[in-house]
């Protein structure tokens, strides 16, 4: 025994005994049937099987396999096989095709078949309806308000000039002196000679600036004119508040109107009529240009994205 050679236990020398007696059962199993096929005999043809109702089919013996299954019932679990698996051949030869075990009803399954999955989107969700609504076109911006808001700061510039105007008259003719002065104010200040012209002189300045809304100075040169005929019948009609008009007859009213048809206070009320339009009228002038401007930039934009078209946002 060399000293790589594990020393052998009796138990070995029997496996190996076991072995050795079952390969020459083999080789003897071998040379009876090569002995019989050259005598002639017969074998069971293994496609013909006669199935009759009480009568056992002969087994035939076969050796190998005797020879196997004494080996396994001296040695289980030697050749990895239990003496349950090793069937006699001839049951194997007499079979014309194997015939699988009926399954049990453990074993038999049936499996509804699975639903298919639906597609999952791994993207974004798929966007749904989208409405594109056409941009409106822009509004065009009025001078009006801007007029009318210039027209308040030129009456009470128009009043500041007229009360002043008046009291100048007055001092001239006597009527207002130095001790009088601050209740003369008070009276003009709550007297329809000083409200009512300016009250005319803010209407029609206001009319006039709407009508020429955007237009250019030059308009308000021209018809401003119009704005001091009204002051000038302001004046006029102050006179007929102030007498009250109510109180007196037609021919008084007339009297008094031809008296002031050349006061200086009546010539004073055109002027200035006529000069605070002029001068108010470039401030209203210069804000209807710079709104036309507006305009035409916003149209201009307007334009713009009509001809780019309707855009999708990322």
């Amino acid at each position: 025994m060399s000293d790589h050679e594990a020393p052998r236990t009796p138990s070995d020398k029997n496996v190996d005994g076991v072995v050795d007696s079952a390969n020459e059962a083999l080789a003897d199993a071998d040379r009876a049937a090569k002995d019989a096929a050259s005598d002639g005999s017969s074998i069971v043809e293994e496609s013909e099987v006669i199935e009759t109702t009480n009568v056992e089919t002969p087994k035939v013996e076969d050796p190998d396999a005797a020879a196997f299954a004494e080996a396994e019932s001296a040695f289980p679990g030697t050749f990895g096989t239990s003496s349950a698996a090793a069937a006699p051949a001839s049951e194997s030869i007499a079979a014309d095709a194997y015939t699988p075990p009926p399954a049990s009803d453990a074993d038999t399954r049936i499996f509804a078949p699975e639903p298919a999955a639906e597609p999952t989107v791994t993207g974004a969700a798929a966007p749904g309806p989208i409405f594109v609504q056409a941009p409106e076109p822009p509004r065009d911006r009025g001078n009006r308000g801007t007029v009318a808001g210039i027209g308040i700061l030129a009456a009470l510039c128009f009043a500041v000039l007229y009360l002043g105007t008046a009291l100048g008259i007055g001092a001239l003719a006597g009527n207002v002196e130095g001790d009088t002065f601050v209740d003369s104010v008070l009276e003009a200040l709550t007297s329809w000679q000083l409200w009512v012209p300016t009250a005319v002189f803010f209407i029609a300045f206001w009319l006039l600036g709407a009508i020429i809304n955007r237009g250019r100075w030059g308009f308000w040169v021209v018809f401003g004119i119009l704005v001091g005929v009204a002051s000038y019948g302001g004046h006029l009609l102050g006179q007929l508040f102030a007498a009250p008009f109510w109180n007196i007859s037609s021919a008084q009213a007339g009297e008094l109107v031809n008296v002031n048809l050349l006061a200086p206070l009546a010539i004073a009320a055109f002027i200035f009529g006529r000069e605070l339009t002029i001068w108010f009228g470039a401030w209203a002038a210069r804000s209807g240009a710079r709104k036309t401007v507006r305009n035409a930039e916003a149209q201009r934009e307007y334009e713009r994205l009509l001809e780019a078209g309707p855009k999708l946002s990322a």
